[in-house]
Order: structure tokens, then C-alpha cells, then sequence
């Protein structure tokens, strides 16, 4: 069955999809839907949504249902997130899942309405305190926004830490055709860790505090251990990359804008392709340094470059010897054009092939 829908909308299918039990709303432009979608479908369905009285109540909530097994979500958008960070924080100290997604606008304090990817550092770095990481993944078109949620109410119950979707205006607001799952997924046991006032659950104990320095670290080496095995799930996308002199590398929105660039490049005989990260946290690293090696990368976002830092962070990491990473980039709103992609690839090819010597470098190419 398949339904024309916003992307917003189709998150809240993911969702149910993926068994949520309770919904924790408060609504902020341009993630309104997901709050007005969830707070019809998910009575009907028999689940529980509650109205928030804001985004710091919501996600505190999420953390007490979580605590007690309940597969809970919310969404926001740019200042709504930055009130969530503590509690995402607390949810990743004390090991419990949650899915929250954040239709990013432009930043930073109140900004815009428009659509922007400046959150990229916050939900991949951690915006909250202390060594901890949430899961991200990075939808493309409305069928990623409930495919992707449901992977990650998926990841979030394997890893036991707080899984953020990570999408923006435009494609919360954009409306495609939604092929529907096929089915429920199955519920994840919490038996041994939640706390549901049972004697089954009775010595379950949930907490982040040690006071102990000592035993503190030792468990934030437990969650550093946890957070590399998630490694083993990173997933991407290479679309005509086999061939290709120019790798453009995008997410979400901007990966679209990569992909139809590339197909007109492609067209005037340049052989160009495109790397899309789909799990931003954790990031495919060695698929990245793959796609690259001998290649010119052009980064496309829409952001001051947070994307194209952390591109040029886990080459590094990796012990990749690259050429320079190029950037073609707005903010603010602005959405960048195929064709200001496609001047920048071309300014890439009068500059000449690259050495792959050159140690790390980068230029943009457009702001």
C-alpha cells in the first residue's frame, strides 16, 4: 500500500511501525506535523501521546518511560533540540533508548523557519555533557523518514543509547509517495535492565551517577567499548562511484542536490558520483576512505562546514592521504543549486587533476 504524505507524517508511520508506545509532543516549525500527526494516530491506534509543556518536559518524560521499557519518541527542531540536550545526556548515562527527531531550521538562537543543516555537530558530537554518543541517521526522501525511524527505535534498543533521526525543512515539509511496511517489527525484550514494578524487574536499577571517580570511569569505558561496536551498523550509499573522477559527498537534502548534480555532469562527460553517509554516528569511515582514494571530493551541505570537517576528521583518522576537500555550501535558509554544484566541479577540473600527495586541505568553492 503506499500513501502521497509529508515527510513528517511518515515518520510518525515509522514509528508505529516500529511498536512506539507513547509520544511525547510539543510542536515547533518545521517539525509541527510530526506532533499533530502523532496526536491522532497514535490514540487511535491505542498508543499514548501526551502533550508536553516543552521540549525540557518532553524529553525528561522520555526518560522515565524509557526507564520502564516504553519505546518512546519525540521530535523538535533547532531551539527545541539545544532544551533536549541534558536530558538526551541523562538517557545516554543511564543506558536507555529513545528515538527523537530533529527537523532541523536555521540557526543559531531563534533563526528561521527555513530549512539548514547547522545541527550536524550538535546531534553527532553530543550537545550535551559528558563522553557520550547518540546514534544518528540521516533520511533522504519521505520513504528514509519511516524507514530510517524505524531503524532507529532498531539500533536504539541494541545499543541502549538515544537514536536521533536527522533531517531538515525540506524534507519534513516535502511530500512523496510512501510505500507502507510490510509489518510490525518485533518487540525488543527490555526485561533485563527496565523498571516496571515487577518481580521480574525488581533488581533492575537505573542510573548515571558514580560517585566513586574510579568507578565512574570505568563505566564510561563500558559505554566508549559499546559506542565503537556500533561501528558494525554504519551504512552509506555510493550512487555512480565505480567510475568516478569527483566524488560530491552530501546528506539528507543535500545529498539529493549532489545526486542530480552528478547526473548532469555526467551528461556533459564528466564522470562524477556521489558518497552519502546514511548513519552519520556511526560514520562509515571505511567506505568513505574506499570511495575517495585518487579522487577530488566536493562536499555539499548547508551548513559552515561541520559535514566537510568531520569528512576531513575521519580520512584522517584512517590514515588517508587525499586530495583537497572542496566545499559548496549555504546558510540561513539557502538552498544550494544543482548548477552552483556543477560550477564548482568544474572550477575543480580547470584547477587541474589532484595530487594525492597533498596533504589535508580545503577551499570553498561557493558560500
Amino acid at each position: 500500500m503506499t500513501k502521497f504524505i509529508k515527510g513528517n507524517e511518515a515518520v510518525v508511520i515509522g514509528a508505529l511501525y516500529a511498536g512506539a508506545d507513547v509520544y511525547f509532543g510539543y510542536p515547533i516549525t518545521p517539525a509541527s506535523e510530526i506532533a499533530h500527526a502523532a496526536a491522532e494516530w497514535f490514540p487511535a491506534l491505542g498508543r499514548d501521546y501526551v502533550q508536553a509543556e516543552c521540549e525540557t518536559g518532553s524529553v525528561n518524560m522520555m526518560f522515565g518511560a524509557a526507564a520502564a521499557g516504553r519505546l518512546a519518541m519525540s521530535a523538535t527542531s533547532g531551539p527545541g533540540m539545544s532544551l533536549m540536550q541534558e536530558g538526551i545526556s541523562y538517557m545516554a548515562g543511564a543506558e536507555l533508548p529513545g528515538v527523537i527527531a530533529n527537523i532541523m531550521r536555521a540557526g543559531p538562537g531563534l533563526g528561521n523557519v527555513y530549512p539548514e543543516q547547522g545541527d550536524y555537530n550538535q546531534a553527532v558530537k553530543g550537545g550535551g555533557h559528558g563522553n557520550y554518543q547518540s546514534l544518528v541517521l540521516a533520511p533522504a526522501s519521505v520513504q528514509e523518514m519511516c524507514d530510517l525511524t524505524i531503524r532507529a527505535f532498531e539500533l536504539s534498543f541494541k545499543y541502549r543509547t538515544p537514536a536521533i533521526l536527522l533531517a531538515d525543512g525540506l524534507l519534513g515539509q516535502m511530500m512523496e509517495v510512501l510505500t507502507l511496511p510490510g509489518g510490525m517489527s518485533p518487540r525488543p525484550d527490555t526485561e533485563a535492565w527496565a523498571v516496571r514494578g515487577t518481580p521480574a524487574t525488581r533488581g533492575n536499577l537505573v542510573k548515571s551517577i558514580f560517585l566513586n571517580a574510579h568507578e565512574q570511569e570505568r563505566y564510561n569505558q563500558h559505554l566508549q567499548e559499546k559506542y565503537a561496536s556500533m561501528r558494525g551498523d554504519a551504512a552509506h550509499e555510493a550512487y555512480l562511484c565505480d567510475d568516478a573522477d569527483v566524488v560530491l559527498l552530501g546528506y539528507g537534502i543535500s545529498s539529493r542536490i549532489a545526486r542530480s548534480a552528478a547526473e548532469t555532469l555526467r551528461g556533459r562527460g564528466v564522470k562524477a558520483g556521489v558518497f552519502r553517509p546514511i548513519t552519520l554516528n556511526p560514520f562509515p569511515e571505511g567506505a568513505l576512505c574506499k570511495t575517495l582514494e585518487g579522487r577530488r571530493a566536493i562536499v555539499v551541505e548547508h551548513s559552515n562546514g561541520q559535514f566537510r570537517d568531520d569528512v576531513m576528521l575521519r580520512l584522517a583518522r584512517e590514515g588517508h592521504r587525499y586530495q583537497p576537500v572542496e566545499i559548496v555550501s549555504h546558510m540561513g535558509g539557502i538552498v544550494v543549486t544543482v548548477d552552483e554544484v556543477v560550477d564548482a566541479v568544474n572550477l575543480c577540473h580547470a584547477v587541474g587533476p589532484a595530487d594525492n600527495t597533498l596533504a589535508f586541505s580545503s577551499r570553498e568553492t561557493m558560500r
